[in-house]
């Protein structure tokens, strides 16, 4: 227990506190102390232009992408996703990668938002405004930590480059349509999209290597990346 333990801290804890201290730092740097700097001073303007371009069927398509990434259509794709790896794989690693993955980078987003309370853009609202600030992007972080997370067990077991790289490709058209949807959708500006993959990626990455780490080791027993192909 001791082992397993120690493996949590280094493997998870850390990372995940140490990422949540620099997400609160950049949060800081965007928003004070080079707020009146290119690029961010151009924000407001790229707002506007997502604003002014608005048509009924990029509004229906950007509800769709919005809404994938909600927090009720997250919370059910993953546990879904989760039960179908168990069931599939017949052990509990990578449903605990993806949970763990999702878990962490909601944790990160929430506190983040409490330190760093950044207006929404000064455009009207499609969303009604959560309780969350606009820095970063709640929506756009848990569709990074999901549909990357999805995309990285998908490509350990596809059988070619080809196989993999369809994967990569289908779902990360998920997170980058969702992050152009806040933006269009009036609630986010441009760099708390960017921040927000910063924060799903890196949780992923943190994840990889606590949970899916091939030298990894759980008390006594060492745990192999991926099941033994079915024969």
């Amino acid at each position: 227990m001791s082992d397993t333990l120690v493996q949590i801290v280094r493997r998870v804890l850390l990372p995940v506190s140490l990422l949540f201290g620099f997400m609160v730092l950049l949060g800081v740097l965007i928003t004070r102390v080079f707020a009146r700097t290119w690029p961010f001073t151009v924000e407001d303007a790229v707002n506007r232009q997502f604003a002014g371009d608005r048509t009924g069927g990029w509004n229906d398509v950007s509800l769709v992408f919005s809404t994938l990434a909600s927090t009720q259509m997250i919370v059910v794709v993953t546990v879904l996703v989760a039960l179908a790896l168990r069931l599939w794989l017949k052990r509990w690693r990578e449903p605990l990668f993806l949970c763990a993955a999702v878990t962490a980078q909601a944790l990160v987003f929430l506190l983040t938002t409490m330190v760093i309370d950044r207006q929404r853009p000064a455009v009207e609202h499609m969303d009604a405004s959560p309780p969350t600030s606009s820095f970063p992007s709640g929506h756009t972080s848990a569709a990074v930590a999901l549909y990357v997370g999805i995309a990285v067990l998908m490509a350990l077991r596809a059988p070619s480059t080809g196989a993999k790289v369809a994967w990569w490709t289908l779902l990360l058209m998920v997170p980058v349509g969702v992050a152009l949807t806040r933006m269009y959708r009036g609630m986010h500006h441009p760099s708390d999209v960017l921040a927000s993959f910063l924060n799903g990626g890196t949780c992923v990455a943190i994840m990889v290597r606590a949970v899916l780490d091939r030298g990894l080791r759980w008390g006594r027993t060492k745990l192999p990346l991926v099941a033994p192909a079915r024969t």
